[in-house]
């Protein structure tokens, strides 16, 4: 079950920045606002349909964004391992997804109304913003552009070149869970990944996944 724990202390704020140097930049009063919250895998954090409250940044584990289809597949909309996660919350007046624990983590919550005054107030905290936002931007176009392909070697392809470093990823999820992202079954990402491999589309080696050239 997750728990909100009390704010984070200066040493650990110290060991925090270290590791994700995006809370160097956090102003002292939204330090001061926020909170911690542990959680182990599977726990719902927020629930669909609720009113934000926080914005989230994920320091350990997993977090997920999901929709569940009319069907009852479940979609993975966005994911993170480090950093903010549901940034759209901010001026939403319900959570449009369920926000769910993948694995055993944390998360820093900070309180919306104390989030907005920060950007009013601080150029270099907006600055930052602005940056987390064109990034996650490009991300969702990636992502659209991605389900709107039909064929689900075409969603992996996609995927290795939009998402891997020289088209090869090394996953830190689950198959089942990267099928959800894909958009698919996890049969039909299995029979996609040997099919690939078969026709000498990909290599495969553990949770490896690299895109072949021509000539590979």
């Amino acid at each position: 079950m997750a728990r909100t724990d009390d704010r984070p202390a200066d040493s650990e704020w110290t060991l925090l920045a270290e590791k994700h140097p995006i809370l160097a930049r956090l102003p002292l009063q939204l330090k001061a606002e926020a909170a911690k919250k542990c959680f182990v895998a599977g726990d719902l954090l927020f629930r669909r349909g609720t009113r934000p409250k926080a914005m989230l940044f994920v320091v350990a584990g997993e977090v997920r964004l999901v929709r569940h289809t009319a069907a009852g597949r479940q979609v993975i909309l966005q994911r993170s391992r480090s950093g903010f996660i549901a940034e759209a919350s901010m001026e939403a007046k319900a959570y449009h997804c369920d926000i769910l624990a993948a694995e055993e983590g944390s998360v820093v919550l900070f309180p919306v109304q104390g989030f907005r005054h920060a950007l009013d107030e601080s150029r270099e905290f907006r600055q930052m913003w602005v940056s987390q936002l064109a990034g996650e931007v490009r991300r969702l176009r990636a992502q659209s552009e991605r389900m709107h392909l039909g064929r689900a070697a075409d969603r992996i392809v996609h995927y290795l070149e939009s998402e891997g470093r020289s088209g090869v990823v090394t996953l830190t999820q689950s198959r089942k869970a990267w099928a959800a992202e894909l958009g698919l079954s996890h049969e039909a990402l299995y029979r996609a990944l040997a099919r690939m491999q078969a026709e000498g589309v990909i290599s495969l080696c553990s949770e490896t996944i690299s895109l072949l050239g021509p000539g590979d």
